[in-house]
Parts: C-alpha cells; structure tokens; sequence
C-alpha cells in the first residue's frame, strides 16, 4: 500500500469505528493479531479490541475525534486529533457524569497489507477526567 493509501485507510477506521461507532466493519481495518499499546493495558486481538472499542463509545456514546494532521513513511501512519464527547456511561468504573470534554491526543499505527497490526494511543487523560467533574487540581 502506499503512504497516501495508508492514510486513507485509517481516516475511514476513525470516522467509521470511532466517531459511526460502526464495531461491524473493525474486521475490515484491523488484523487479527492486532496488538494495540495504551497506557496500562495493552489490548491484544479483535475479541478485546471489539469489546475496547464497545465500552468507550457506551460510556461516551457521542465520541468524536476530529483528525488535525496526518504523517505517514512506509507502514506507519501518526494522526493527530482532538476528542469531543459527553461521558454519559461507566468509564474507568467512573460512572457517568453526564459532563463534555475535549482534549488532544495522538495515534500511531503500523498497517501490513491495508490492515492496522500494531498501534499506540496517547490522549490527555488528566484534562478529561477534569472536565468531567472526577478529578479536581
């Protein structure tokens, strides 16, 4: 695949798994030994990822990520993006506040054959957990 396909490719992940929260197409953008890296837990295949994915849009059904820049060479794609929604669900086992937030966060991900095989996640966690109303500084 090429860098400009890549690109495309985890554009459409974004808009259609995260922000459609369409979990029926995942299969289309990730391999099966997906190995995602996040602070504290890394999540490993479709099962767990599937079930990622699922617990983070119910705890925030209106999860929007708006891409701000995308850089890619060779396989590996970074995204840039800020992260809007309502926290209306458990999250952490923090229950629902019913409070928004935004923050900025980055992605990185490794595609093999136009799927995601390897990715890692870093969001702004300490300022959401602020505006939401669960952490006071």
């Amino acid at each position: 695949m090429s860098i400009e396909q890549n690109k495309a490719i985890m554009r459409r992940y974004v808009e259609e798994v995260w922000n459609r929260g369409n979990i029926s197409v995942i299969n289309e953008f990730v391999a099966p030994n997906h190995v995602g890296h996040r602070p504290g837990k890394d999540i490993k295949g479709l099962v767990e990822f599937k079930d990622w994915v699922t617990s983070n849009r119910n705890a925030f059904p209106d999860l929007h990520f708006e891409i701000q820049s995308q850089i890619a060479e060779e396989d590996m794609v970074v995204t840039t993006w800020t992260l809007t929604g309502t926290h209306q669900g458990e999250f952490m086992g923090i229950a629902a506040t019913g409070k928004k937030f935004t923050g900025p966060g980055v992605s990185i991900y490794r595609l093999s054959e136009g799927k995601l095989v390897e990715s890692w996640g870093y969001w702004d966690r300490l300022s959401v957990l602020q505006q939401v109303g669960v952490i006071q500084i």
